[in-house]
Order: C-alpha cells, then structure tokens, then sequence
C-alpha cells in the first residue's frame, strides 16, 4: 500500500483525490486511542446490522461513527484556528491544494 499523502499543513489526507479531514493533533493520545477503538467498534456495529438487516441497529450504529468522528476532529467544527475554510470530501483538484495535489504523481 502506498503512503498516505498527506497535505503540507496537515489537516487533509488524500484518498483517490479527494481530501479527508485528519483527526486533531492536539488530541492526548491515550484519548485518541480510546475514540479510534470506538470507532472501530461502531464501524463492526454497522457491518453486523448491515448482514442481519436490523435497521434501527444500523442507525444506531451510523450515530455512533459520527458521535466519534466528531470527537476525533474529523466531521463537524474544525480544529484549526485560523478561519482557514474546511475542505473535507473536496476534490483535492478543486481547493487551493490544487497544485500541491497535481505536484505529487
């Protein structure tokens, strides 16, 4: 698997083209590591729903990957301070991390 690209200021990591917001720095690890292993159990939860078709477990589970994302810094308010915009889900092409995106083969 190739590295992860990841933007010169650190906020974004690239996938097929398109920017995903990183999880906050300043986040204690130990914290950190306690969100990841919730959201990796939600995202098994929502996997589990999905193969016996229990759809309320889903939304439950769904719910749960966005309680932790957002814990992390990665969906809702963003953990940057300089007014920066959030260009989480863009195409890396189409925000001023354009030509370092197009700089990187």
């Amino acid at each position: 698997m190739p590295p992860r690209r990841v933007t010169p200021d650190g906020r974004y990591f690239v996938v097929r083209g398109r920017l995903w917001r990183m999880s906050d720095p300043a986040l204690e690890p130990a914290e950190r590591e306690s969100l990841v292993k919730q959201l990796m159990d939600a995202r098994r939860a929502v996997a589990a729903a999905k193969r016996t078709k229990d759809q309320m477990a889903e939304d439950d589970a769904h719910a749960a990957v966005d309680r932790a994302k957002r814990a992390l810094g990665e969906r809702g308010p963003v953990w940057w301070d300089d007014g920066a915009p959030d260009y989480n889900r863009h195409m890396a092409r189409n925000t001023p991390y354009a030509n370092w995106f197009a700089g990187q083969g």
